[in-house]
């Protein structure tokens, strides 16, 4: 979440005209994130988040892009995956037009994001986002990872030797590493609906217990395997002395969570490292792009990429799945 493009009242009172749920009483912008620009919205008796899609590198902004993660948070809230549930408008619609980018408006989910997950959380997420991928393959629904491993060489074609400026020497690095990835990375691993997000950020507690997941924004169909790559990435390295190191209690944790759910299978084992690697080069190229490219006047916290280096290189050095668990 972040912001981009700036509201006032004149676009407050145009929403209170599309939708029922009557006087919108206050209205702040919301900083955490990166991709598209959010505001809490404060009615009378209830509290909602106004997302306006950015025309981005990142993507996500095409209708049918829309009309998928709005599609899926709501079928999603009918099997009781917890999550923000979009709202229609008077017309009946997810999607309406402010300032001419695409919006729309979801319900607000209680509880907020920790800083750090202890062992314990990192189990109970591992179970969870084994809840979503089962529930996610009772839902008649579709979209191509737009950030799957064969944009990667697409998106660093257009940071190009500027890359060079988050570390000495990355564009060689990662042309390297990419060339091999891709050459190595599986067919046919089991797949469905992914969040395809989750950070920290993206996973809510209330009363210190797990209420939901919020910013389907990325969510398409992928390796269900590349939803847990990316968690690990995300949840379960701990920094020390400016170093991030897998802290392989919460790495096994939340393996285990999710196979209380989900078994994983053989072939997801044996490529699990291969999928790490890949998820921390994802996130090494569009955080340096954003690195790059982010407005300086943009409401916003830019994510250091340095980090994506660092997760990246422990990854290449890993032999076998087991050295994930504990």
């Amino acid at each position: 979440m972040a912001v981009f493009t700036k509201i006032n009242n004149k676009e407050i009172s145009y929403i209170e005209s599309q939708f029922n749920f009557g006087k919108i009483k206050a209205f702040k912008g919301i900083k955490k994130g990166i991709e598209n620009t959010n505001y809490l919205i404060l009615t009378k008796n209830k509290k909602y988040i106004l997302t306006i899609f950015e025309k981005r590198i990142h993507g996500g902004c095409k209708y049918k892009d829309l009309l998928f993660f709005t599609k899926l948070m709501a079928k999603l809230s009918k099997f009781k995956i917890k999550c923000p549930n979009p709202i229609r408008s008077k017309k009946g619609n997810y999607i309406f037009k402010l300032k001419n980018k695409n919006a729309c408006i979801v319900t607000f989910l209680k509880g907020k994001d920790k800083k750090q997950l202890s062992v314990k959380d990192c189990f109970t997420v591992g179970k969870n986002v084994a809840k979503l991928h089962k529930v996610s393959t009772k839902i008649n629904l579709y979209r191509k990872n737009t950030l799957a491993v064969y944009s990667w060489a697409r998106l660093l074609s257009k940071i190009d030797h500027r890359i060079n400026k988050v570390s000495k020497n990355l564009k060689q690095f990662v042309k390297s590493d990419l060339k091999y990835i891709k050459k190595n990375w599986p067919e046919n691993l089991p797949n469905g609906i992914i969040h395809c997000d989750l950070f920290i950020d993206n996973i809510f507690f209330n009363r210190n217990n797990f209420f939901g997941f919020i910013d389907f924004y990325f969510s398409s169909n992928d390796y269900l395997v590349y939803e847990l790559a990316t968690c690990i990435n995300a949840l379960c390295f701990i920094k020390k002395k400016n170093k991030f190191i897998l802290d392989r209690k919460r790495s096994s944790k939340f393996i285990k969570g999710y196979e209380t759910i989900r078994k994983l299978t053989k072939k997801e084992k044996l490529y699990f490292g291969l999928i790490c690697r890949g998820s921390a080069l994802r996130y090494l190229l569009t955080r340096s792009y954003d690195y790059l490219n982010t407005p300086k006047n943009a409401l916003i916290k830019v994510k250091d990429p340095r980090e994506y280096f660092q997760k990246l290189n422990f990854h290449r050095n890993i032999k076998s799945f087991n050295q994930y668990l504990n």
